[in-house]
């Protein structure tokens, strides 16, 4: 059997990464802008992290326009949610574990 550590979803271990996931697993969408002004990231380190995150299939990103404005927009997928969930039950044992 894996130990904890090693059944942690690599995926996860950025910290931007954690914090886009953790955003979308309690909103059921995020905006571009919003998303950005919630974790104190950059544009493009957003747009990087996104794009991980979008080739695991764990969100799903949407474009459209807003009158003239262009509005990118975040959700997580299920198998998204699912990854995330089955990420925080490994640390939940984790932290049991070493108390």
């Amino acid at each position: 059997m894996k130990s904890s550590i090693e059944q942690m979803n690599p995926v996860f271990d950025n910290r931007i990464r954690l914090g886009i996931m953790s955003v979308l697993a309690v909103q059921e969408t995020a905006d571009f802008t919003t998303m950005r002004a919630t974790l104190g990231v950059t544009d493009g380190n957003l747009a990087s992290h996104m794009a991980v995150l979008e080739r695991n299939r764990y969100v799903r990103v949407r474009k459209h326009f807003t009158g003239r404005k262009p509005v990118t927009t975040y959700a997580a997928t299920e198998t998204g949610r699912k990854a995330f969930a089955s990420h925080l039950e490994v640390l939940e044992r984790l932290i049991r574990a070493a108390k």
